[in-house]
């Protein structure tokens, strides 16, 4: 489920030059950890970033994941 998902929502983040990924549409039951599971696939994650709501407890349904180069974002984004 995460998977399909964060294909279909997934952009570079255009304004830095680190391999930053920008996910959206994340499913309310995924959690960062299956998150930075599915994208170990493609590479190095440093760090995967989804942030959550204070009044509810849920992720906001997006989220960055960190790659350690250039060209592990690359093989993500294909």
């Amino acid at each position: 489920m995460v998977a399909s998902a964060a294909r279909a929502a997934m952009a570079l983040r255009a304004s830095s030059s680190r391999p930053v990924a920008f996910v959206r549409k994340i499913p309310w039951t995924a959690s960062s950890s299956e998150l930075r599971e599915h994208f170990a696939q493609f590479g190095h994650i440093r760090k995967c970033t989804v942030p959550f709501d204070k009044e509810t407890g849920f992720h906001r349904g997006m989220g960055w994941i960190h790659f350690s180069s250039e060209e592990e974002l690359q093989n993500a984004l294909q």
